[in-house]
């Protein structure tokens, strides 16, 4: 197992050179968190020491790094590097130095705009004289298409939490708090062995108008629309689902509006084939919930990529006009939010397949209603 994480490891590294090399790219310096793990399969967290990983045109790893977090480093990495610890008492600048000088940058260093700190930025400058260039959209790219053990992992996190959720969903009825319903769904994850993937959001009544509403003591009523928002992560890997029930019958105004949020999550994930668009799919739903008179009460884009982040690239709105290839994994979730009313939120995760999109969430999408 070790020597097959090595060879996908190897692997990455190359197209990671590839692309360095395409875009004019020296050298990458990259920070603790996903990027790390997906291409080096280190899991340090990001804390008040520096540690950055130094990827060179010419193949080098070079990792300065608190001197702490040495052992587990060198049990982590997946390949080649050499490790330049440093302690509480010496501090980072010598050895970052010391790294640079023995290995350079070149002239255009790629930094990840959206993770790097000023911390890392301004040691790097203080050592280096080098252009930095944002490398963000490149590691987005090589991180989008999923090879078979990542959509392995990504199924896997699919199970867990529909299992949780029809645990929680069994405990919805009137009285019930928003948050004890998401304890129930936490504990279901981890019982299973899993971790949440994100904040667990339970909406119910008017609070399901508000897209991230932050569950709360909030008492469920009769009447209510319940928005159940929720993900597991697996060996790294993170699932992303939301379903909405309605507790005791529903008007015809909640009626309307959880069916057109079902046609426009199916006419989207229908939507999706190779070579297909963000912005085509976000239009194929956009424009089933406009028709029926909702588009401003739309406040967000139709979905989302997923993996090791529970947002990543690709964004499936209007503004997306890349091409997805096939393994591209993302979230397909229309929704319609109306203040006084209530929201219905219909979420899937999608994989991009050769025949077309395939729904790796399964749990039942028609309205569920409960006794109330």
């Amino acid at each position: 197992m070790r020597y097959q994480k090595d060879m996908k490891m190897a692997t990455r590294h190359e197209k990671l050179l590839a692309a360095m090399h395409a875009a004019g790219l020296d050298s990458l310096a990259i920070v603790p968190g996903p990027n790390l793990q997906y291409l080096l399969g280190l899991t340090i967290h990001s804390s008040e020491r520096l540690a950055i990983a130094f990827f060179g045109q010419n193949g080098s790893v070079r990792i300065v790094l608190p001197a702490l977090e040495r052992p587990r480093a060198e049990g982590e990495t997946r390949v080649p590097a050499r490790f330049y610890p440093w302690s509480d008492a010496e501090g980072y600048g010598g050895v970052l130095k010391q790294c640079l000088s023995e290995g350079g940058l070149g002239e255009h260093l790629g930094v990840e705009y959206t993770n790097m700190r000023v911390l890392e930025l301004r040691a790097i400058e203080a050592a280096a004289q080098v252009e930095v260039v944002d490398a963000t959209p490149l590691l987005g790219d090589l991180r989008m298409v999923k090879d078979d053990d990542e959509l392995r992992a990504m199924r896997a996190a699919v199970d867990v939490v529909e299992a949780a959720l029809g645990k929680a969903i069994a405990t919805i009825r009137p009285g019930v708090t928003e948050r004890e319903v998401a304890a129930v769904l936490d504990h279901a994850m981890q019982a299973a062995g899993s971790e949440p993937s994100f904040t667990t959001i339970v909406a119910s009544g008017p609070n399901s108008a508000n897209p991230h509403h932050t569950a709360s003591d909030r008492r469920i009523e009769h009447g209510d629309l319940v928005i159940i928002d929720a993900g597991a992560r697996c060996d790294g890997y993170c699932s992303d689902i939301t379903r909405t029930v309605a507790v005791g019958e529903l008007g015809e105004k909640g009626r309307a509006i959880y069916d057109l949020v079902l046609q426009a999550n199916r006419a989207g994930a229908a939507a999706v084939r190779p070579g297909c668009s963000g912005a085509q799919i976000d239009a194929a739903a956009r424009q089933v919930i406009e028709a029926g008179g909702y588009g401003p009460q739309f406040l967000h884009r139709t979905g989302h990529g997923l993996g090791i982040e529970i947002h990543e690239p690709p964004y499936l709105h209007s503004g997306e006009p890349a091409p997805l290839r096939q393994g591209t994994t993302f979230t397909v979730e229309p929704g319609i939010y109306v203040s006084g009313v209530g929201g219905v939120r219909i979420e899937d995760n999608v994989v991009v397949m050769a025949h077309g999109g395939e729904c790796l969430t399964t749990f039942p999408r028609e309205l569920r209603v409960l006794p109330g």
